[in-house]
């Protein structure tokens, strides 16, 4: 009888470590993967010769979906307004010895798996694998619940921006000085 109950409790234990909320909840792989260089389109650098304008056009699409071996829908969760909310985790310049966290949100334009009204909430610091799966998991949760983490930017070793010197600029999709933000 306790062989049974302690298996059960370490097959409950196991199940409840994984995520719940993966893209294949509401996507298809093939929308996920969509979706995914969609995502990355907005949050990582510009193809060469992009602009904020063009970034979206079909001749650059090859260099964002070239990306997404460095990049990972860690959780998703569509609230009821729509609004899907992300955490992904994503390469820190040319090392593989850290990442960076995102949260996220975005609507879809309908039937498309285009990201509309897409805003990064917060970054995490460089961190390594193991501590960007925590922290941003804890962040993803927390937003899930309230989509509010003000009371957290103060604390730097959870999220790096927005801070006093970068915050998310919604109409040109990057991260910007306070001063240069876009109205």
């Amino acid at each position: 009888m306790k062989l049974k109950i302690f298996l059960v409790l370490v097959y409950l234990s196991i199940i409840s470590c994984q995520p719940s909320n993966t893209t294949h909840k509401y996507f298809t792989e093939k929308q996920a993967d969509s979706l995914l260089i969609n995502i990355i389109t907005y949050t990582y650098q510009k193809a060469p010769q992009a602009t904020n304008a063009t970034r979206f056009n079909k001749e650059f699409r090859n260099f964002y979906a070239a990306q997404t071996k460095k990049f990972k829908i860690e959780n998703i969760s569509l609230l009821k307004d729509s609004t899907y909310v992300f955490f992904m985790t994503r390469p820190v310049g040319n090392t593989d010895q850290f990442r960076r966290g995102v949260i996220g949100k975005f609507k879809l334009k309908k039937g498309t798996t285009m990201p509309i009204e897409f805003e990064e909430i917060v970054n995490t610091p460089h961190l390594k694998e193991k501590d960007v799966l925590e922290k941003g998991n804890f962040l993803f949760k927390t937003y899930e619940k309230t989509q509010d983490l003000k009371k957290y930017l103060g604390m730097k070793h959870y999220i790096e921006w927005p801070d006093s010197t970068l915050v998310y600029d919604k109409n040109n999709f990057e991260w910007v000085h306070p001063k240069n933000l876009t109205k």
